[in-house]
């Protein structure tokens, strides 16, 4: 009897002691499995690239994880952004405040000052975040669109490394606007590309090299460019350029223009305007009201135009009408000063020419957008807060690329509060930009 009880007792020693290394184990289990969790959430939500430099150790960290994930990225893995790939699209629908709203004006009276002003703004992923090299999405970039709930971003050469890597970044930038974003670059074919030298979308040659080919291959040409950037996330292009090379010393437009005649471009364009559009992307016209007739680059500083508004109509602006007339959804302004229709300030600055010309003779009710703002022919003599201001009261509705993004946001509201610009005038430019948002399928109103 004492023995059978001795080893009744040692059986439920060792039932006991078992489950207690069960318990144990699962509980070891799930805090290796909460702290695998933590660092997944750390490596795949600190944005990539290169930080400021810091010389505390936090920065250090940081550094180091940024590494890692820009080398996961590469190797095309990305666990976060292929979640949220699965869970939406990269037209993502409207949210947060937005979500139950189902026309533009019902968006419009629920933004403030402020968001609306940075709806007119398309910044790069840098100034965006401020980090120096962007190549992902992660909470800074979340945290950066909270901030600043601009309109659209501009991507370059540097931000692209695979078509995994690019199509990852661009839908979770995307999922962490309010208010679905432009996502654009400069991909015209030719020298001007960001895509296919550096991901290997389908080479396009420069347009030029295409004139005599007919609308068919200028369609065709705007399809194939159109169609690859709509795979990757991309949701509007910079192009096509609309400039005519009717001088042949011309270096900065050259074979970027689609003919040096202009009753060919006329006709091409607005064949590549469809085609853009019939490959899922927005186009921008650009650089009104022509820079093909120029000798210098308005990146290094100003440029003449020294032509009559008759001579303008007869020629320059054809391919401009044309390419409205077709449905273009953006219209670039360059930073031209044209010494016979405004001598005293460059086109963006200039009534007469945004609003007058473009807006009121050509009929254009599209988004009216400038050139990039970090060109010297601007920052040469205005700083960015009397660009914003200049720009807006002249008619223009989105400023690219400002070099200094919060002294424009900051002039602008000053600007308003003021009394030198209305309120109203802002709405008209984000009810363009909203409705062009629209139109594009990029952001889905509820019916």
């Amino acid at each position: 009897m004492v023995l059978k009880k001795k080893k009744i007792f040692a059986l439920c020693c060792f039932f006991l002691f078992g489950l207690s290394a069960c318990t144990q184990t699962e509980l070891q289990g799930s805090s290796l499995a909460e702290s695998s969790s933590v660092s997944s959430d750390i490596s795949i939500t600190t944005e990539a690239g290169s930080s400021q430099e810091d010389s505390s150790s936090q920065a250090a960290v940081s550094s180091e994880i940024e590494q890692k994930e820009e080398a996961s990225l590469q190797a095309e893995t990305g666990t976060e952004s292929s979640q949220t790939e699965n869970k939406k699209g990269f037209a993502s629908e409207s949210s947060s405040k937005y979500e139950k709203k189902n026309t533009v004006d019902s968006i419009i009276s629920n933004m403030t000052l402020y968001e609306k002003i940075c709806q007119m703004m398309i910044l790069s992923p840098e100034q965006l975040t401020n980090v120096s090299k962007v190549t992902a999405a992660g909470e800074t970039t979340k945290n950066a669109l909270k901030k600043l709930p601009i309109g659209g971003i501009l991507y370059s050469a540097q931000n692209l490394v695979s078509k995994q890597q690019v199509r990852t970044m661009l839908t979770n930038t995307q999922n962490y606007s309010d208010i679905p974003l432009i996502l654009t670059c400069d991909e015209e074919g030719g020298r001007v590309n960001r895509l296919m030298h550096t991901v290997g979308t389908t080479y396009i040659g420069p347009m030029y090299d295409y004139k005599d080919k007919g609308t068919g291959v200028a369609y065709q040409n705007a399809y194939t460019i159109a169609s690859d950037m709509k795979s990757l996330g991309f949701n509007v292009d910079m192009a096509p350029v609309a400039d005519v090379w009717s001088n042949p010393s011309n270096t900065v437009i050259g074979n970027r223009a689609y003919s040096d005649d202009f009753g060919q471009a006329a006709q091409l364009i607005p064949s590549a305007v469809k085609g853009f559009h019939a490959g899922g992307v927005g186009t921008a016209l650009k650089h009104f009201p022509g820079h093909g007739d120029t000798l210098a680059d308005s990146h290094d500083g100003a440029v003449y135009v020294d032509k009559s508004l008759a001579e303008l109509r007869e020629n320059e602006l054809l391919p401009f009408k044309a390419g409205i007339s077709a449905g273009s959804d953006m219209v670039m302004i360059g930073h031209l000063i044209l010494t016979k229709i405004d001598n005293s300030q460059p086109a963006p600055f200039s009534s007469r020419i945004v609003t007058d010309l473009l807006r009121r003779e050509l009929g254009f009710q599209g988004v009216i957008i400038t050139d990039g703002l970090q060109m010297k022919a601007l920052t040469d003599s205005y700083g960015s807060g009397e660009i914003a201001v200049r720009s807006v009261t002249a008619g223009v509705d989105m400023l690219l690329c400002p070099n200094d993004p919060s002294a424009a946001i900051s002039a602008l509201q000053d600007a308003v509060l003021s009394g030198k610009i209305s309120e109203k005038r802002i709405d008209e430019s984000v009810r363009r930009i909203l409705k062009m948002k629209v139109n594009r399928g990029i952001l889905k109103l509820n019916q």
